[in-house]
Formats: C-alpha cells, structure tokens, sequence
C-alpha cells in the first residue's frame, strides 16, 4: 500500500484557465479521502491528474516514494472506478472483472482466485456468469468495484461512482464501499458532489471551490469549524442559517445586530475572545452563521436560555422524526426570501405551528460561527493568529500582560500607548509565568489558553500542557506595535523573494574528459549555483513540455537560508537588527532588502550562498508555485 504527496499541484488549460490552483495534501496510507465540492471546482480534474489521466501543468505528485508525474496511468499501480460502471456488455461479470489481469497476462489460476474472492468480498458470487444487462445498477456498480480490487492496487480512485444509482441503493452502497475500505486496507480517494457522501465516508475530506481547496480536515471537524461561509453553507443539512450584523462590545459583553430587523443578542467577551478587536466597533459588517439544530423553539430551553430571538413562522416540513420550521426574525419578513433575516430551525417530529404565530426561539451562542462579510473568512477561527493586547512602551521597556518586558535593540519606538499584535505561536521560553486555563489539540499541535495577571492569551504548543502554572517570553522579531491604525514596528519578513532563471550547460564528467553530461543550475539575481540533483528532477517533472530554461522564476528563501560564506552573490550590509537570541543582517542586493540570520556583527559588502536545498520556486508569468 502506498501514502501519497501532492506538493503545489495545478492545472492550466492553454487559454490560460486555472481548474486547480496549488493543491498541497498529503495523503497517509490507508486513509479514505473524499473530495467534495460543486461541479466545476476541480475535484475530478485533480482525481484524474493522480491516475494520470490528465497531465500536471506544475507540481509534484509522488505515491509512495515515487514521483510520478511523466509514468504512464498502467505504471502508477492504481485502480479506477468510474461513474458510468465503463463495462463490456457482451462479457460475463467474471470475464468483466478478469478482463484487466487477462490483458496483464497473469496465469489463469490467479486470475481466477483474484476474480473469486473479490466476488465473495462483494456478494456476487452467484451472478459471475450473467451479463450486466440482467443486472440492478447496484450490481452493475459493485462489478466495477471487483474489477478495481483485483488489481491490488496501492490506491482507489473513485469518481462519483454512486450519482447514477437511486436513492435507496446510494445508502446501500456507501456502507458497502466504507466496509470494502476497511476489509482491503488500501488508499481511497473518492470524488463526490454529495455532502452526504463525504460526510459519511471520507477520513478527512478536501472541500473545494473554483480549484482552490477551502478547507481540508475530518467530518466533525468540518461541521463544527468552518475556515469560511463556503465550507460553512456547504457542510450540513439544512444550509447553515445566515444573518448579516455587527458587534459592538460593551464593557464584559458583545452586542450582536442583526440587520434589517431590531433583533439583537447579548452575549459574554468570554464567547468570543479569539475575534479581532476591531470586529467589535458596531459599524465593521459580519456575517452570522447559527445551525438550524443549535437553534430551538422547546420551552424549557428557551426559559433557560440568556439568548433569546422573536421567531415569525411561515411554515414548516414534516420529516417525520423531525420538523423544519420556517421563519423570520424581521416581524415584516415572510420567512420564504433567503433575505438575511430567514432562519429554519429543527423542531421535534409532528411539531404543529401555525402560519404567522410569533414564538421565542433561544440560540445557543456557543455553536456561534461568525464571518468577515467582504472576506468570507471565519473570524472566530479555532486557532487565532493573533493575540491583540493593549500595551505601553516606556524606557526600552514594554509593558503588557501586566508585567515588563525588555525591548531588543532590534526594535526602535518612541515612547507611548500602543496596540500589541502578537502571534499565537510567538510565545517561548521565559520568565513570566501564566496559568495553562486549557489545552486543546488542533492538528499536530496544542493550542493553550493562559491566564496571567487577570489577562486571557492564546499560546501554541507542539506538546500537551496539563493545567497550572508555565513560564512564558515573546519572540520580538514576530510581533506587530500599531498605533491608530498605522504599524510601528513590523515582523521580521519570513521569506527573501529573489529573481531566477534555471539553466544547463554540457560539462566533463568526472574521470573521463572527453564524454560530456548535463549539469543544471540557477543563476539567482546573476550569480550561477548548482542544483541539487532532487531539486531539477522536481523542475522537470513541474514543466512537462514547457522550455523550463526560458522561464523568469522567484526564488524565495528564508532568513535562515542564506548562508553568509566567502564565495556568493555580493550584498551590503545596511543594519544588523539583534533580537537578542538570534541576529539578522539586513542587507541590500541588487535594489533588494533582504534579510540573513547571523551570529556576528557584519559590516560593509559580504557574499551570500542561497541553500538550494530549502529554496521555493514560483513562476513568475502564471504564478504557479513550482516548488
């Protein structure tokens, strides 16, 4: 069995349309993969670039530890599952599934083992000598499934191999395929635009939208942390509610308005402590997002509840264990026009309303998702990128969080009030001392809450914390000092973007003056370096077809890979910035401001080596990330 790389995929047509956009996943073995998104986002066009079906305009896609971009579909041991079933009508199902191991000549007994067992596996032992014609949809579908399996392949591709089948037997099939899954302990990946589908089946799913991916994590994940309203609106059914308003704190509380209706909640700072400070100014558009089960018409909840909305009713669906009951916050609202003011709330079965009967519906602030109305973006993300903290500069020192701390002499600003951006991950080593409130794990880290001198931080860890005191200190040379709105002091930049070009020239080889070999470099803002063999075989494989040496590239690196030496393209030093545990020199080359961490105090012109084995390549005329 294989895991799979897909590192900064794409695929552009020749009128210069993107259908994928820099797909980076990596895909573990034994995982079942969904992706999932509506027609046109480039889910299937990415399926059929891993089987090789369509060619990779740039990336790199490796299974296993084979890169595969130029081997031929037959040589990437995978197997295919299509939405039409694809079979041979005058062939019996046994010759249907033995047809592909008959064309790789494998020797008849294995052939009928393979094709016998696959068939136990799917319960059609007793139709192996029908035709498809005497077969349900369902059957047909289980044959093309059997004829995958018998390749043992390292990874399945399935390309909404249910959207033909009814309702029923879609059900059937998707707990058919999931135990299949379990049973061979292979690589799934499969395409749907069913969110049922995906929610039901997939591991982890990739959701996307006009070729980009919107978000990838498990089901739960998913549905309870949507990055964006896409993903938010796209997961789950009913539609997840949507309001347009706006927050304004006050004092320990938020206000939320909604708007085109006097409707408003009230809810604790402590809810929504991860937001943007600058959200809670009452004038900055938001878009509110409430599940329609986190929002209920039960009296004992709604007596209970602090946060309790005017619900108009228009009308209802019975459902049978359920009921979805239509309505409008806005008293003027119909509660049909999706108008920003609708909502649809699940209700008990057989639930009786009647038609314009005003009721209190009490909703459940914690399961609150809230959205930049221009970006889309979730603000109240499940990792903050920031903490944003009141501060005073006074005297080379920075006070916040209650306690001082000693400014490096990297950083220059003027005595006086200011706000303090600082990073989730910013936090170190130190001597002040917070109270771990919790630990929560998001992915392959650990996102604490602190508490300290009455303040609330958010901290993250590569490592669990347990709950009670730790000692903290800021990286400086990632934090922002703004000042009305303006920044003072900017983050250290996290990448130096150079200009490039990749070349080839014939040279001797080695012992042997006379035969000649190519030998591949980049000549970075005019200075020539060899590349590493990895790194030109992944500049071949990213331009199948296109003239790779005629290309204008950026070459980015960062502060830590540019190596000061004696040979190298030459570089001023303007400033060497001290941070106080690390030091970077910030140079000018060639009318560029780049920065270089250094453990001495550099001066005047010095020579720059660019580690090519770090380096990112992007392309600069379709800005397509290479490497």
């Amino acid at each position: 069995m294989a895991n799979l790389s897909l590192k900064h995929i794409y695929k552009v047509y020749p009128n210069g349309t993107k259908a994928v956009n820099d797909f980076n996943m990596q895909i573990e073995d034994k995982e079942f993969i969904v992706f999932v998104g509506p027609s046109g986002c480039g889910k299937s066009t990415t399926l059929r670039m891993i089987a090789g079906l369509e060619e990779i305009s740039a990336g790199e896609l490796k299974i296993g530890d084979v890169v595969v971009n130029g081997l031929e579909p037959k040589d990437r041991d995978i197997a295919m599952v299509f939405q039409n079933y694809a079979l041979y009508p005058h062939m019996t199902i046994y010759d249907n599934i033995a047809f592909g191991l008959q064309m790789r000549k494998m020797p008849k007994e294995e052939i009928d083992k393979r094709v016998r067992e696959a068939a136990e596996v799917l319960g059609i032992t007793d139709y192996l000598k029908k035709k498809p014609k005497e077969m349900s949809g369902g059957q047909r579908q289980r044959v093309a499934l059997g004829r995958a399996i018998v390749r043992e392949p390292k990874v399945m591709l399935l390309d909404e191999p249910l959207s033909n089948l009814d309702a029923k037997l879609r059900t059937q099939m998707r707990s058919e395929i999931v135990k299949l899954h379990k049973k061979l302990q292979t690589t799934f990946i499969y395409v749907t635009h069913d969110q049922v589908e995906a929610m039901t089946m997939g591991t982890r799913i990739v959701v996307m939208k006009d070729g980009f991916i919107k978000q990838t994590d498990t089901p739960k994940n998913l549905y309870k942390y949507p990055a964006n309203k896409f993903v938010a609106g796209f997961i789950g059914t009913p539609q997840m509610n949507f309001f347009e308003g706006t927050l304004l704190k006050i004092q320990d509380k938020i206000r939320i308005d909604f708007a085109n209706t006097d409707a408003s909640l009230t809810v604790p700072y402590s809810a929504l402590t991860k937001i943007i400070p600058q959200y809670f100014d009452g004038k900055r558009k938001v878009t509110i997002g409430f599940r329609s089960e986190d929002i209920s018409l039960d009296p004992v909840k709604v007596k209970n509840c602090d946060t309790v909305l005017k619900v108009k009713i228009s009308h209802t669906e019975e459902l049978g264990t359920e009921t979805l009951v239509y309505g409008d916050i806005n008293m003027e609202g119909d509660g049909f026009a999706d108008n920003g003011t609708r909502v649809i709330i699940k209700s008990g079965g057989f639930k009786e309303y009647q038609f314009g009967q005003t009721i209190d519906a009490a909703f459940d602030v914690n399961a609150i998702h809230l959205f930049d109305s221009d970006t889309e973006e979730s603000i109240l993300p499940r990792v903050p990128e920031y903490n944003y903290l009141n501060c005073k500069v006074s005297g080379r020192k920075l006070l916040t969080l209650g306690g001082e701390f000693d400014l490096p002499a990297a950083i220059s600003c003027d005595d006086g009030d200011y706000q303090l951006l600082l990073p989730v991950g910013a936090l170190t080593d130190g001597e002040s001392s917070a109270t771990v409130m919790s630990c929560e794990k998001v992915s392959n880290k650990y996102l604490l809450l602190l508490k300290t001198k009455g303040q609330r931080l958010f901290a993250l860890s590569d490592n669990a914390q347990k709950e009670g005191q730790i000692n903290f200190g800021i990286d400086f040379k990632q934090i922002s000092i703004v000042k009305e709105g303006k920044e003072v002091v900017s983050p250290l930049p996290l990448e130096n973007s150079l200009d490039a070009t990749f070349v080839m020239e014939k040279v001797a080889e080695q012992g042997n003056s006379k035969r000649k070999k190519n030998a591949y470099s980049f000549v970075v803002e005019g200075k020539k370096f060899a590349c590493p063999e990895e790194v030109s075989a992944k500049m071949f494989a990213a331009f199948s077809g296109r003239k790779v040496f005629n290309t204008e590239f950026s070459c980015e690196f960062s502060p830590y890979d540019l190596l000061v030496e004696e040979e190298g393209m030459t570089a001023t030093v303007l400033d060497v910035l001290d941070f106080g545990r690390e030091k970077f020199a910030k140079c000018m080359l060639n009318g560029k401001v780049v920065y270089v961490c250094t453990d001495k105090m550099l001066c005047g012109e010095i020579k720059l080596l660019p580690n090519l084995n770090k380096v990112s390549v992007i392309e600069k005329e379709r800005q397509i990330r290479i490497i």
